[in-house]
């Protein structure tokens, strides 16, 4: 357990007007993202059946919750971590035009999530999905992409400002860009996460490129990145500075997909080639799905950024360690 507690700390809202603020983030944002994004809502599933490849193996360490069911004898079901892989299925199954797509109201469990400010073992985000063309996976359009978005979330501000102007934390005015490779070659002595927070402490709002494959100098990779999913070369993390803390912190997670070459060559690097048998991994490889790009977008790590708050936990209602409660109400952060 990780707790920073930031010195004179004001939640400037009650719990109930912070709740408020929630509601007015989340349903505000999420219309507006669409729109901008060409994206239509959809419901998505909570399981999935552990046979079926859809879940994310995130960094391949964490286990998933998983059950069984009276329905489906000898299936075990797991709790998503994320819908990935379901998202691109999903694009296929109804029908989604080129430059059409989804946006979702996910919830996950990751019980093996280390907490601290930003992290819980519920997730709540909005996952998101979009077709493209072959020839649009490039890093221009992941750059655009990343733009829409920090546009819509710069927006956001205002509106947040407009309706709630004590509380309101107040960003920068553009979103700069830089691969994991830059990152290591300018501080290689430091650990990946330390580089993240002087990249983000020094342009304000940054996208970390290319997560997932070796660096040069360190031979590993600067995070975890699933090899079924996200491309390597064409995916990355939304991060912001973030003053009350005094550390960056990461709103999204996105990318282009993989396309069958390159999962391919994903799946191997991970020594994961078994996982070609599963049945996304060959609809895929046999040209059954469309191209994409998509991400996840914390709904509670947006909240939390745009009311200026010291812990997840003001902004969505989960479990914690008594300590972490303890501590948390001598600074006066208000856990729900």
């Amino acid at each position: 357990m990780t707790l920073i507690i930031p010195k004179d700390y004001d939640p400037r809202l009650s719990i109930r007007d912070t709740e408020a603020a929630i509601r007015y983030i989340r349903e505000t944002f999420q219309d507006e993202f669409g729109d901008q994004m060409n994206l239509q809502r959809m419901s998505a599933p909570m399981f999935v059946e552990q046979s079926t490849g859809l879940n994310d193996n995130l960094n391949g360490v964490e286990k998933p919750v998983s059950f069984t069911m009276k329905g489906l004898p000898g299936e075990t079901i797991e709790v998503v971590h994320s819908l990935a892989k379901w998202k691109r299925m999903a694009l296929k199954k109804y029908g989604f035009g080129m430059h059409e797509g989804l946006y979702t109201n996910m919830n996950a469990i990751r019980k093996d999530e280390d907490l601290d400010n930003f992290h819980s073992i519920y997730v709540d985000q909005w996952d998101w999905e979009k077709v493209i063309a072959k020839d649009e996976r490039t890093e221009e359009t992941l750059k655009d992409t990343v733009r829409t978005i920090f546009k819509v979330i710069k927006h956001m501000e205002h509106e947040v400002w407009y309706k709630f102007p004590q509380a309101v934390y107040h960003l920068p005015d553009e979103i700069h860009f830089v691969t994991t490779q830059e990152l290591e070659d300018r501080w290689p002595d430091l650990i990946p996460m330390e580089r993240e927070d002087k990249i983000a402490k020094e342009l304000g709002a940054v996208f970390v490129m290319k997560i997932g494959d070796k660096l040069k100098r360190s031979g590993k990779p600067h995070d975890g990145r699933a090899p079924d999913y996200d491309d390597w070369q064409l995916n990355g993390d939304i991060i912001f500075w973030y003053e009350p803390l005094q550390c960056k912190l990461e709103i999204s997670s996105m990318g282009i997909r993989v396309s069958e070459e390159s999962m391919r060559e994903q799946l191997k690097k991970a020594g994961e080639e078994d996982r070609a048998k599963l049945p996304f991994h060959q609809m895929l490889l046999n040209g059954e799905l469309p191209y994409s790009i998509g991400g996840g977008i914390g709904q509670s790590r947006l909240c939390m950024l745009l009311l200026g708050k010291a812990h997840v936990g003001e902004v969505q209602a989960s479990v914690w360690p008594q300590e972490m409660l303890d501590k948390c109400a001598q600074a006066h952060i208000q856990i729900l």
